[in-house]
This record gives C-alpha cells, structure tokens and sequence, in this order.
C-alpha cells in the first residue's frame, strides 16, 4: 500500500477539535467472557489521565498525533491512562474509543482499521474475538518477516459473531512490564532473513553507548533493524538516525543473548540481565557522514 497514514485518515476526516464518539462500531455486544489467556496484564490505574491533550508536536498534523497517541498508549501508557490490558498487549478497542484523548476525535472501526492498514511501520495489530476468546478475524498491514515486504491490508475470517469484541495492540516497543507478545525466536543468524541487525542512534547517544553498550533503558527490549534506514526498512530504526551500530548477533547468540523477531520485521533482544547489550558484540560501527569509527573497541 503506497498511501501513507496521514492521507488515507485525511480521507475519513480526523477532527482536531472536540466532537462526540463513535466507538459503537468497535463493539459487537455481547460479554467478554474470555478465558485464562485473555487474562490482563498489571491493573490499570484506578485515578486514570484525564487529559485530552494528543500526543505529538503542534506542527504535526492531526492524523499523526493521532497516530502518535495510539501509539503511545499501548506500548507505554494503557496503565496510567486506566486501561486494562491483557498479558498478550491487547485492549478493548471500544474502551480505547473511550479515552478522552481520543474519544474527542471522533474516531470509529473503520478509522482505526485504516490507521492500522496505512501505518508504514506496521505497529499495530488489530482482532476480533468471540464473546469465547476465539479469533474470528485478524485486520492489520502484512506481517513483515523481511523489512521489504510491502504493508497491505490483511483479513483473515473464521466466521462472523454478532457478540465479537474487538482488541488492539502494538506488536513491540513495550515499556510496560509483564506483556507477553508473540515473537518468534531467533536460535541462529540464519533465522533473520537478512542476516544482519543494526542498531540506529545519534551522536550524542554513541558516547554513552561506546563506553557501556547498548541499553533497553525504560524498553522491554532494544531494537534492531535488519537493514538500513531508508533500504526497504519497515520498522526499527529511525530515518534521522546519525551512527549506525552493527551487531554480530551469531557471537552474541553463542554467548547466551536471547533475539527475537516481530511480526513487522524488527530484531528485539533484551540484553544481559542488566538490559544491556555489550559492545563485544558490536560488529561495527559507521558514522552515516564520516564513515566507519574506530577507537571504541578499547574506550
């Protein structure tokens, strides 16, 4: 798909001001009467946000902070925000509707099943469940084992159920503890199908990171992408991106770190058990400007 996320959601008008909500759509009916896995991740917080105000800069358009803010909120702030959400990342996306700050623009399904399709990056994930906690249908961008793969609308249908619910969230990226999300391990360099995992960052971040290595920091995990920015990458890394760190994921394997893969390409490790990932590990590393450093091996 070649629209981008803001033209298609300029399409289905976006406000950015306050309006009523349309999150009737989201729900089919019905009681959620989901089993042991939809069991919830930590309690929401019971004196949740009550701000409207989106995420974003105020030069942003309203589509992207929109895009930005549900972004936001299922990574890192379902719990502040007084969300419930299960240990697989998931939340009621009419309870999502309802937050105040989307509930003001005037968001409904089909908006979020287009922010969901356009997204470049394939972030989200987005279900519809029986009353029973079965999947009956998955909408959402083509999972990206590889990072060229293109982002296209998906549906896969069992059967339509009038007491459906439907949940959202983010496939990684994930500050909040205790989400369990279905990756895909990687046991050998040959299971990502580049066969490489970059690491993008700035200069000023390189200091820190030439003296301790890599850090999850507030992260469940760091991301790495399979290529680099701006050659088909989907997802994990940023276009500004400065220094580019090149990591030998086979060493680093065979000394115990764990790599996983995400639905939409990204290479996701949590390090040692300080979240850190060493620079024994790091295969090389470039200056996107002056090339290939040195010196960092022994600093």
């Amino acid at each position: 798909m070649d629209q981008t996320t803001s033209e298609v959601l300029a399409k289905l008008s976006i406000s950015d001001h306050a309006g009523p909500s349309s999150s009737s759509n989201a729900k089919k009916g019905g009681k959620d009467k989901g089993k042991e896995r939809q069991k919830q991740a930590p309690k929401a917080n019971s004196n949740p946000s009550k701000s409207t105000k989106l995420r974003g800069l105020d030069r942003d358009s309203p589509e992207v902070r929109v895009s930005k803010t549900l972004s936001w909120i299922l990574r890192h702030g379902a719990q502040s925000e007084g969300l419930a959400m299960r240990k697989d990342g998931y939340i009621k996306l009419v309870d999502l509707l309802e937050n105040p700050k989307l509930k003001s623009q005037n968001l409904d399904l089909e908006k979020i099943k287009a922010i969901v399709t356009a997204d470049k990056k394939q972030r989200f994930d987005l279900i519809l469940e029986s009353s029973e906690g079965f999947k009956l249908l998955v909408w959402g961008a083509q999972p990206a084992s590889t990072p060229d793969a293109t982002t296209t609308s998906t549906t896969t249908t069992v059967v339509e159920d009038p007491n459906g619910i439907w949940w959202i969230k983010a496939r990684q990226g994930h500050s909040i503890k205790d989400v369990e999300l279905e990756l895909k391990p990687v046991n050998a360099l040959s299971d990502i199908p580049t066969g490489m995992a970059v690491h993008g960052t700035n200069r000023i971040a390189w200091k820190l990171i030439s003296k301790d290595g890599l850090s999850r920091m507030t992260r469940n995990h760091i991301h790495l992408a399979q290529n680099v920015a701006g050659q088909n990458v989907v997802s994990g890394m940023r276009t500004s991106s400065q220094v580019l760190i090149y990591i030998h994921v086979q060493r680093a394997l065979d000394a115990g770190v764990k790599f996983w893969l995400s639905d939409n390409g990204v290479v996701l490790t949590e390090g040692d058990e300080q979240g850190y990932l060493s620079k024994a590990f790091f295969e090389k590393v470039v200056d996107v400007k002056h090339g290939e450093l040195t010196g960092w091996e022994s600093s």
